[in-house]
């Protein structure tokens, strides 16, 4: 895992080149702490902080190959390069490291864009091609690890137009380019705000764009193509065995996923939540580890909130050396605005926050890989989403009486889903039973929340517009079933624009700290799409899962409802009343917010101060979370105020390995100092 950055500007004076990118990569440091490097040429720069797992002494980047014509900056982890390496062997390549990077730069060298298919892992690279002058970027096929860039224009001292373009892991990094300034952008901010993140592509930024899942990216003489090489695949053909065989299946599938997993030359923990997907993964890591397993997880005050006893059920079956820290409401307002620093987008709630606080307690442990439970949700129709959508799907087509059993099976997980809950879901679905937004029909209640969201900000458009023309636009989505389609959703906007990037690999990577999710292998996700609705109809929760590890865990795991992560939003905030709560309270500082309706946030902030603990609807609370984050946002990178202190090390910053091949420059030299970057400040 590592940070990587770099530039195309044939404007920037040659001098300062050196500077900016080890400022960028500064601003980064945190996601590799152990070493950097960069390299430079004529108007191109890039550059890795990297955080050292696979072939400690001698993966320093950029590396290039042995002809010298490509240079790799790389982020991320190939889990099957030892497969590939011995592929490539078997047609002539030769290796002088043990590292990944080299086999994903060797792969490039042999295919090219052929390569990415191949490859199994959590990644976003940066390859230069010298002969050519191109600079190629491509990212995982779920979205695992991030990838910003700016594509503007600029001009030399002589006044000629060249394309200036940017990319870095995180979007921080940018601020350290001249000329540089973060504005938020309305549009983006209203879909996010609607449907609970950004889109695949966007951000919440003006000018800046994320490189989509399973994308790369091209650029040569000023201009940027984009390709799609991986698309989601749920449209399998079923499986054909017995229900045994299938589970058995799953079971192996999942065993080769997390094994391959554990390739590492650094220890590696579990993150243990207490529920189905983070036991499998614990059993399976204590399964094939020749030693101790550590695992850690999260406790909270709230009994509401609380897994601690599911935890210690499984870590003491399993035999793990088990660590937890307990976060409090103090605990999540003291951090939100450093946890919100390393998202870089607004949150719509603050169930982030602890993960902020558990990454950095794993790494006060020593461990820099963590496995987790991401992916199985979506995979295995484990969300009550799914549920939803098979009973509205059917629900014309249903009597009085099957509707109210449906219903009755939606939601095990809350035990105060009674029936007056069920009346007002039975008139939700009736309102709902044929789809108002084309193509969205699974989701279109979830949505109504992130309406009301979106009416925080001034501007009006339709907030699902962006999302509509996605969903018109991608081949073959029209004809998935409405399953089909909320899988295709959640793999594309919650999954990599949410749970492993806000709550997972953006927390876990403040602290150095690598998240490795066994749930999204190709292999294991193709399974589960042959799997899902073969042998039962979706209403019993991830039924296959539990018939594959049936016996290996406790009883209680494989039966108790489900209790999806969680933690307290809008009250922390009320409560603790924080200092930078004042970026609401005030009228002042909330019309600094220029894309915000100050008379619409102010109602907000008013009735949730006013309203007692409990009584906040969840549509208020995710609004709330929604305008603090975005609040907070504003004020660290629009207005480079209230950054937190460990954004700027006061240490300065030493570069490894630094490669300059510009005309009449070439040379290599190691171990260069230089000042703290500015960045943001």
């Amino acid at each position: 895992m590592c940070g990587i950055a770099g530039f195309v500007s044939p404007s920037l004076d040659a001098g300062a080149m050196p500077e900016v990118m080890a400022s960028m990569l500064s601003l980064i440091r945190h996601r590799g702490p152990d070493e950097a490097g960069y390299y430079l040429d004529d108007g191109v720069a890039m550059g890795t902080a990297r955080l050292s797992i696979v072939d400690l002494p001698n993966g320093a980047q950029p590396m290039a190959d042995p002809t010298e014509r490509y240079w790799i900056c790389f982020n991320g982890e190939l889990y099957n390069h030892v497969e590939l390496r011995e592929e490539l062997r078997g047609l002539g390549r030769r290796f002088r490291t043990r590292s990944d990077t080299e086999v994903v730069l060797q792969a490039w060298a042999q295919w090219g864009l052929a390569c990415l298919p191949r490859f199994n892992g959590a990644f976003a690279v940066a390859i230069r091609d010298v002969r050519s002058g191109e600079l190629f970027l491509a990212r995982d096929r779920y979205g695992k690890r991030p990838l910003f860039y700016v594509d503007r224009e600029g001009s030399d001292a002589r006044g000629n137009r060249g394309g200036e373009f940017l990319f870095a892991s995180e979007m921080k990094a940018f601020q350290a380019f001249p000329g540089f300034r973060f504005e938020l952008d309305p549009r983006e901010l209203a879909s996010t705000f609607a449907a609970w993140t950004p889109l695949p592509d966007r951000t919440p930024f003006q000018h800046i764009r994320q490189l989509p899942m399973g994308s790369c990216l091209t650029v040569r003489g000023g201009r940027t193509v984009l390709h799609d090489y991986a698309e989601l695949e749920l449209d399998v053909p079923p499986f054909t065995g017995t229900e045994r065989e299938a589970a058995a299946f799953v079971r192996e599938t999942l065993r080769e996923s997390v094994e391959m997993r554990l390739r590492s030359d650094v220890e590696v923990g579990v993150y243990l939540s207490g529920g189905l997907d983070s036991s499998i993964v614990t059993k399976l890591t204590t399964e094939l580890s020749s030693h101790e397993v550590r695992t850690f997880s999260v406790e909270f005050d709230e009994a509401a909130f609380d897994e601690s006893s599911s935890q210690q059920v499984v870590a003491s079956h399993l035999g793990t050396r088990h660590s937890s820290i307990a976060v409090s409401s103090a605990d999540i307002a003291a951090n939100f605005p450093s946890a919100v620093y390393h998202a870089e987008v607004p949150a719509f709630r603050a169930a982030f926050v602890p993960m902020y606080l558990l990454s950095r307690h794993a790494r006060d442990a020593g461990i820099k890989v963590i496995l987790s439970g991401e992916g199985a949700d979506e995979a295995f129709l484990g969300y009550s989403l799914f549920r939803e959508t098979l009973l509205r799907a059917s629900w014309n087509d249903l009597s009085d009486d099957e509707r109210m059993t449906g219903l009755s099976s939606l939601h095990p997980e809350l035990s105060h889903f009674g029936p007056a809950n069920r009346a007002r879901l039975k008139g939700l679905f009736e309102q709902f039973a044929v789809e108002r937004l084309p193509g969205l029909f699974s989701h279109e209640l979830r949505y109504q929340n992130g309406r009301f969201a979106a009416r925080l900000l001034k501007q009006r458009d339709d907030p699902f517009a962006d999302l509509l023309a996605l969903t018109d636009t991608t081949p073959g989505y029209a004809a998935l079933s409405p399953v089909r389609k909320a899988q295709w959703l959640e793999y594309k906007t919650l999954l990599p624009g949410y749970l492993l990037s806000t709550q997972g690999e953006r927390m876990s990577l403040a602290h150095g700290v690598e998240n490795r999710c066994p749930f999204l292998d190709p292999a294991v996700v193709r399974a589960a799409a042959s799997i899902n609705l073969r042998f039962d109809d979706g209403f019993e929760e991830k039924a296959i899962l539990k018939k594959a590890f049936w016996g290996e865990l406790p009883e209680s795991s494989l039966t108790r409802r489900k209790q999806p992560y969680r933690a307290p939003g809008a009250t922390v905030f009320k409560e603790q009343r924080p200092e930078y709560l004042d970026l609401l309270l005030s009228d002042t500082e909330l019309r600094k917010i220029d894309c915000i309706d100050p008379v619409f946030a102010r109602k907000l902030v008013t009735k949730i101060m006013a309203t007692p603990q409990g009584e906040i609807s969840t549509k208020e609370d995710q609004a709330f979370v929604y305008l603090l984050s975005t609040a907070v946002l504003n004020q660290q990178f629009v207005l480079g105020q209230g950054l937190p202190e460990h954004a700027f090390p006061e240490d300065g910053f030493t570069v490894r390995t630094i490669v300059d091949h510009r005309t009449s420059r070439r040379s290599t030299s190691a171990d260069q100092a230089f000042p703290p970057a500015g960045g943001l400040r």
